[in-house]
């Protein structure tokens, strides 16, 4: 008598579900290290002072990662239960990752110097966001998570606005003669000490007004983790 092994509707459900998983976190790691080439590159052609729209590599690299991220945001939004509030929860997402810079090339379009520079952080943004999740699933506590999530991007924020800073003031700003002082500059402004350095571009005093902002959203977390740390101790203990 032979036994045979029935593929029942759950077994499929369930490995559908296994396939989807697996895909999405695919593309999760994919977004994580193509959005960390990404940093490295942009920094290294900051400090290096090279002109982006002339650099066909980083321009070819930058679109397909773009593409990337479009794909990724397809697969999430198809591997849904709820496809339609999935796309509406992350269409933010699928806008940040339109090759803006590719598009402005292509037609020809003249912006100033600032408008290109912070278009071609767009992608970053995008992918600072997917970072900040992924990096966040590491922490099985939902406040934790939350905390480290929003951390992420704070970091991130600062690092990116150091590096538009001294791209755009170096040279020009005699108060800013090196990294350092861009560096000083954003760290103060994002904890809302301010700093004894003036911008003197638009670019900026864009910087010195969104660092104070992205301080006073993401500062009052820290409250709100460390009471809940505080809280799930005292709870253990007892």
């Amino acid at each position: 008598m032979t036994q045979t092994q029935t593929n029942t509707p759950q077994t499929h459900l369930s490995r559908a579900q296994a396939f989807k998983s697996d895909l999405r976190r695919l593309f999760n790691f994919l977004v994580m290290v193509l959005s960390a080439a990404m940093i490295i590159w942009i920094s290294y052609d900051t400090f290096n002072k090279r002109d982006l729209l002339q650099d066909h590599g980083y321009m070819t690299f930058q679109f397909w990662v773009c593409i990337t991220f479009i794909i990724d945001f397809i697969i999430v939004v198809l591997t849904s239960d709820q496809k339609m509030k999935t796309f509406r929860s992350h269409l933010f997402f699928l806008i940040l990752s339109i090759p803006y810079l590719n598009i402005i090339n292509q037609l020809n379009i003249h912006l100033s110097p600032d408008a290109i520079y912070f278009i071609r952080f767009i992608p970053l943004a995008r992918g600072a966001l997917a970072m900040s999740i992924v990096i966040g699933y590491l922490s099985s506590n939902a406040v934790s998570s939350l905390f480290i999530r929003y951390l992420t991007i704070m970091l991130l924020t600062a690092y990116f606005c150091s590096l538009i800073f001294f791209q755009r003031e170096y040279g020009i700003n005699p108060q800013v003669t090196g990294y350092s002082d861009a560096l000083w500059f954003c760290a103060m402004n994002l904890v809302t000490v301010g700093c004894n350095i003036s911008p003197v571009t638009a670019a900026g005093k864009i910087v010195a007004v969104v660092l104070p902002i992205t301080g006073m959203i993401i500062f009052p977390l820290f409250t709100v983790y460390l009471t809940d740390y505080v809280t799930r101790n005292q709870k253990n203990k007892e």
